[in-house]
């Protein structure tokens, strides 16, 4: 990503999508099919055999290309399907940043949570096609299909995007509403991805204004980041809170670019400035290798109780 890209476009982009948008904001998803008065809810069946464990890791699984080849930040659309079919054999059901770090996963007994996040807005991930409809091996498409077949999976994720916005303007207002409607996130990318960490204080601050300022103009609030390479700024208090022109900035959790499995949402060791994220890719410390660590005991994940 060359730094500087996005700089002579944001204030076009943003003016436009507005426009595009005009709205949307105020639409709420359908509402579920309300349960009759006295009538009983049916009891959640259970996922897995899995004990109870409120107190077990988290994953937190990041993408960011989809695409015909495996490659090094790109994961193959055959084993994106395979992904998704894993994970929900193994008892998992997906949940957003918020969701996590609220401790309020709608989860049913013996479930386990997978939290999904995508980086760079990157086309592969959500595409129009000229039909109008989803593009069956973009991660979206890809994600839909298996939601037909397993509803107790549906396309809940978080998302953190730059200003080009999946590279489809005319259809950024369509897709920004489905997102909406399916309960999914935006959260905060920067604007020009730019390692923070070698920025100043002004610059730090500039960069992060403007993503969450264009992410407002598009109905949503960012009130997490994804930092770029995983890179912190030097005053890492910035990402807790700061004003700038009038306004305040700051965000709630801070997430890394890969690591291991993430904290329990009580547990004492949760630094929401530093959650870790499992790559989505193949290899040492990929989301195939912590799946077995998961399979064979070696990592005991949250089970909902």
């Amino acid at each position: 990503m060359s730094q500087g890209l996005f700089h002579r476009r944001d204030t076009l982009l943003a003016a436009a999508l507005l426009c595009t948008i005009g709205g949307c904001a105020s639409r709420s998803a359908p509402a579920s099919h309300p349960v009759s008065r006295g009538e009983a809810k049916p009891a959640a069946k259970r996922v897995t055999a899995r004990a109870a464990d409120t107190d077990g890791s988290v994953l937190i699984v990041e993408y960011h290309n989809i695409a015909k080849k495996e490659a090094r930040w790109s994961r193959s659309e055959n084993r994106f399907r395979s992904d998704l079919q894993r994970l929900y054999d193994m008892g998992f059901r997906p949940v957003t940043v918020s969701a996590y770090l609220d401790d309020k996963m709608d989860l049913p007994p013996g479930a386990s949570p997978i939290v999904f996040t995508f980086d760079d807005a990157d086309p592969t991930q959500f595409r129009i096609l000229p039909d109008g409809k989803i593009d069956p091996d973009c991660a979206v498409g890809i994600w839909q299909a298996f939601a037909k077949d397993h509803p107790d999976f549906p396309v809940v994720a978080t998302f953190y995007v730059l200003p080009v916005l999946w590279n489809q303007k005319s259809a950024a207002a369509r897709k920004l509403e489905m997102l909406r409607q399916w309960g999914c996130e935006i959260g905060c990318h920067t604007f020009t991805h730019r390692s923070l960490g070698t920025l100043s204080d002004a610059e730090v601050k500039t960069e992060i204004q403007r993503s969450v300022d264009l992410i407002a103009s598009l109905g949503f609030k960012a009130e997490t980041i994804a930092l770029p390479y995983g890179v912190s700024p030097k005053n890492k208090a910035l990402l807790k809170g700061f004003t700038l022109d009038g306004k305040q900035y700051g965000f709630r959790a801070a997430l890394l670019v890969g690591a291991g499995p993430a904290p329990a949402p009580r547990s004492p060791k949760l630094n929401p400035y530093r959650l870790p994220r499992i790559q989505g890719i193949e290899g040492d410390y990929g989301i195939t290798y912590w799946l077995d660590k998961v399979k064979a005991g070696k990592v005991k994940p949250y089970v909902a109780p």
